[in-house]
């Protein structure tokens, strides 16, 4: 076994796993108070609201074509109908569609914060790395993608690429599977890998406290404590009990007015 390729397809995705797993335990447990998107919607939202809704969406569809791509062995696809034809047709329309949507997300991000003095100065260093490693690997991936499936003769990652994932995920690596591939694809690869091994110290740890409570969890009811608003403009239905002061919350209210 090559050396430089035990390195690069084995020791080092391994090293980013055990990385990003027990990176992500020690930030959680003493870090609560930065395990934040750390916000900035407050100093600027125009461009926010163009640019973050279209990496966020692209970046998900990114996400969920290279679960199929790389989990999902070919055989599985052709047993419920998709042939490699069609498979090869999806994965790159689609595929560079997202890739434009995420890098154009991405491109409004990154300029916003370098046009606002505000939101630039409250990035941090690792936010600019973060954003470079993003961008490299979206790039390096898409630049992949056209070469070979838009322009060229097309290249089947899922006899190489996905193989050699699902032997690092089981425990049965194969960096035998990584030497011939394309150089673009090895670079998307190893700045993906890298982006992993960076990421629990980075503000990409908010993928994992998406509020996704919000939607089960009760509702939330307002009342006013002024007594001649009443309830509102409309009538109070029926099983709503009327918040009432406490006696002594009530004589301190009066006495203030």
């Amino acid at each position: 076994m090559n050396p430089i390729d035990f390195l690069l397809w084995v020791a080092f995705p391994y090293a980013a796993m055990a990385v990003f797993v027990v990176g992500h335990i020690f930030r959680y447990r003493h870090d609560q108070f930065g395990w934040t998107s750390r916000s900035s919607q407050v100093y600027e939202n125009r461009l926010l609201r163009w640019g973050s809704p279209m990496f966020h969406y692209g970046i998900l569809m990114v996400l969920g074509g290279h679960v199929v791509g790389l989990l999902v062995p070919k055989e599985w696809l052709e047993f419920v109908g998709v042939s490699n034809e069609i498979y090869h047709i999806g994965a790159t329309w689609l595929g560079s569609i997202a890739a434009v949507l995420t890098l154009a997300g991405l491109a409004i991000l990154i300029y916003r914060r370098r046009l606002n003095t505000r939101v630039l100065l409250a990035t941090t260093v690792m936010d600019k790395v973060m954003y470079a490693l993003l961008g490299a690997t979206l790039l390096f991936g898409t630049t992949a993608t056209v070469l070979f499936q838009v322009l060229g003769a097309g290249y089947d990652y899922r006899g190489t690429i996905s193989p050699w994932v699902r032997g690092l995920l089981s425990a049965q690596p194969d960096p035998a599977l990584m030497s011939n591939v394309p150089f673009f694809f090895q670079l998307h690869v190893l700045s993906a890998t890298l982006l992993f091994l960076l990421w629990p110290f980075t503000r990409l740890v908010h993928v994992f406290s998406a509020p996704i409570g919000y939607f089960v969890r009760p509702y939330i009811v307002y009342r006013s404590r002024d007594t001649h608003r009443g309830s509102g403009a409309r009538k109070a239905r029926r099983g709503w009990e009327k918040s009432v002061l406490p006696t002594s919350a009530r004589d301190k209210d009066a006495a203030r007015r």
